[in-house]
């Protein structure tokens, strides 16, 4: 006979220690995020809703504010948009760091849970690193579910580590809601959040590329760069 761990309880989403202040956002950005209550709500509106931040002028970390004005995000962009939805409906404003080796980009995500089993809502502008749906137990099972995808340009699984979760509600919401300027000092936070290996010591030699066909498929963008074919 096969015993299988009992199912989490159902219960409420989780609870955001703060409260979130609704005159940081003025009264469109706000209806537009009140609007959306729920995860898939929230989802589609990253995804659907904002175009990809090209960033055409240089690297940007746009706040909450710039984002809904211009129209456009990338990953961390999309992650506070997401986050302050979320802490709009009384959740968490959580960020969780993905980080890949050094000649890789990092990814950025917002976290929620779901009868207490952690989801992602995720901005990419191809197929690998979107959102993810609330069935997994642990961050490290989470963040696992993108090693196989996270990959260089040659194939290269590159993933290597995850943060712990940084809490929006605590830092001041002038560095990542309605500031004007990028918002460098939330990645430097994230940055100095402890993370945790992916790869176990002596693995690296075991975990191959991925295939030709595999790598043929990054070819796809939802949102083709600027002079792209």
């Amino acid at each position: 006979m096969i015993h299988r761990p009992p199912a989490p309880a159902a219960r409420r989403a989780p609870q955001a220690s703060r409260r979130f202040d609704p005159r940081l956002l003025d009264p469109r950005d706000r209806a537009r995020l009140r609007a959306l209550d729920s995860p898939a709500r929230i989802r589609a509106f990253v995804t659907e809703e904002l175009a990809c931040n090209h960033e055409a002028g240089g690297d940007t970390c746009l706040s909450v504010r710039a984002v809904l004005r211009e129209g456009h995000a990338h990953c961390i962009e999309a992650a506070f948009v997401a986050a302050c939805a979320l802490w709009m409906q009384g959740e968490p404003p959580l960020l969780l760091d993905l980080c890949a080796e050094g000649h890789d980009y990092d990814h950025v995500v917002a976290l929620y849970r779901r009868r207490g089993l952690w989801g992602a809502i995720s901005k990419s502008n191809r197929p690998w690193y979107r959102s993810r749906d609330p069935v997994y137990r642990s961050l490290r099972e989470l963040a696992m579910s993108w090693f196989h995808e996270y990959c260089d340009g040659d194939g290269r699984k590159t993933l290597r580590s995850y943060g712990q979760p940084l809490d929006l509600s605590r830092i001041d919401p002038g560095l990542w809601i309605t500031r004007e300027t990028d918002c460098w000092p939330i990645v430097r936070l994230l940055d100095r959040q402890r993370h945790w290996p992916l790869l176990p010591s002596g693995q690296r030699r075991h975990v191959l590329p991925r295939d030709r066909f595999e790598r043929s498929l990054n070819d796809h963008q939802e949102y083709p760069e600027p002079g792209g074919l």
